[in-house]
């Protein structure tokens, strides 16, 4: 039986990926889907996040893009850590 994955990513550009798993927590040894190509990677969970919820792929800056579906979703505030959880606290649209 093969592994159901932890974090699916859009495009190979994205910085971000997308929990599709309950209960996912710190040091998870994630299996991460790219669904452009069916192509896979490990990425470590650096935080407890929910599902639905994002994560980051790289280091992420303040004043960084983060980019989800190949587009710019929004702009990071803080620095995010590779593998930590991306959200309100940290990023924020840029509509307003």
């Amino acid at each position: 039986m093969s592994e159901i994955p932890h974090l699916l990513v859009h495009e190979h550009a994205d910085n971000v990926g997308v929990v599709v798993v309950e209960g996912l927590t710190a040091g998870t040894d994630m299996l991460c889907c790219v669904t452009h190509d069916n192509s896979t990677f490990r990425l470590t969970a650096g935080a407890d996040v929910p599902i639905g919820h994002k994560i980051a792929l790289k280091d992420l800056k303040d004043g960084d893009t983060a980019t989800k579906y190949g587009e710019d979703i929004g702009k990071i505030i803080a620095d995010i850590p590779k593998g930590d959880h991306v959200h309100t606290h940290n990023c924020k649209t840029k509509r307003w």
